[in-house]
């Protein structure tokens, strides 16, 4: 009687464990952006943080939830996917929301498209022209901006120079729409093929594992982490050192964490230039995009 009390027990241990250690995986990757988006919320100064991290983490999981249609890897992995784009979202919102709301000149707004939005100022004889949000930012107080109009714009206008830089949250999920378009139609057309979906695995991983690059670019270039949220990096490297121990234990694809393993390195690698720019003074004011 006592070893059929010990199975019973190991078993029912064994399953909370898991579901402690899927669950932690779901919703840990999610955490480290807390600190991140309640900091730009509070001092309204996106400028420390790149959106080109959600850019990364946007493609990531993107390719990520089409490899599970070829490898069909743990569940809890594909729900992480799938909650990290919507987080990535609310991070893009929260960014354009306050770069909007604090800029001052406007009449030419980047969009997905290319098109403008233009401002119109009632009587007044010319226009001001805003700034992209890739150009710099110069802060005014609220209610000298006047909202613009927005003109037809089209996917065929896209401009290449302001990538990633639009005016509109709009624009950044118009163009994850046509990612996930044309990621399906070609996942549905080359499922069967087995080293493609294996790159398209090694790629979802590999994009993930360098989403801090853009993060550790963007403080090599302003010798600053000024606007960066340190919790943000340490949550970053506690998550990906849990992950990757995850990856192990549970025997995913070698992609998953031969990746995991460089995203800890690069994670690492922020930590020390926040040792190394501690001294440093913010960079100035008006500042280069993403």
């Amino acid at each position: 009687m006592d070893w059929i009390i010990n199975d019973e027990l190991g078993l029912t241990l064994g399953h909370v464990v898991g579901w402690a250690a899927a669950s932690a995986m779901v919703v840990g990757g999610v955490i480290p952006y807390i600190p991140q988006y309640r900091q730009i919320k509070q001092t309204q100064d996106p400028e420390g943080f790149s959106l080109h991290v959600c850019l990364a983490l946007l493609i990531a999981n993107t390719l990520r939830i089409f490899f599970w249609f070829s490898k069909r890897y743990e569940l809890p992995l594909l729900v992480q996917s799938i909650v990290m784009n919507l987080t990535m979202f609310l991070m893009i919102h929260l960014c354009v929301k306050v770069r909007r709301s604090n800029a001052i000149m406007r009449t030419r707004e980047r969009v997905f498209s290319g098109e403008d939005l233009r401002d119109r100022r009632g009587s007044s004889k010319s226009r001001e022209e805003r700034i992209g949000i890739g150009d710099g930012v110069i802060t005014a107080p609220a209610g000298q901006i006047k909202r613009g109009t927005a003109s037809k714009h089209y996917l065929t206008d896209f401009d290449m120079k302001y990538f990633w830089q639009w005016t509109d949250f709009q624009s950044y999920l118009d163009f994850m729409l046509v990612i996930w378009a044309v990621g399906a139609a070609v996942t549905y057309l080359m499922l069967s093929v087995e080293w493609f979906m294996e790159t398209v695995g090694f790629f979802a991983v590999f994009t993930e594992a360098m989403l801090g690059a853009p993060q550790f670019m963007r403080n090599y270039h302003n010798k600053s982490t000024h606007g960066m949220s340190i919790q943000m990096v340490i949550m970053w490297t506690l998550g990906d050192i849990f992950k990757t121990v995850y990856f192990v234990l549970r025997s995913a694809p070698t992609q998953f964490w031969v990746c995991g393993s460089l995203q800890v390195s690069l994670d690492l690698a922020i930590l020390l230039q926040v040792y190394i720019y501690r001294k440093n003074p913010p960079p100035h004011t008006v500042h280069r995009g993403d």
